[in-house]
């Protein structure tokens, strides 16, 4: 599965997304786009994008990680 399978049409459509700040969500769409276009295994492609992405929007990781681990339940 893709992980652009997640967001249908660019659009993330979960309670935990939808209750992020404007800039969040921005951070966590374009995690999506760069993590879908990466290189390597899953870990891999994540881990990288969240670094990518971070960097970007000068936000720190912690907000991906966050999302992310709020979004799988753990």
């Amino acid at each position: 599965m893709k992980i652009s399978n997640y967001n249908n049409n660019n659009i993330i459509t979960t309670k935990t997304f939808n209750e992020l700040p404007p800039l969040y969500k921005e951070v966590v769409t374009d995690f999506f786009k760069v993590a879908e276009k990466e290189e390597g295994n899953i870990i891999d492609r994540v881990e990288a994008a969240i670094d990518v992405v971070s960097d970007h929007h000068n936000v720190s990781t912690d907000v991906l990680y966050n999302y992310i681990n709020t979004e799988t339940g753990e």
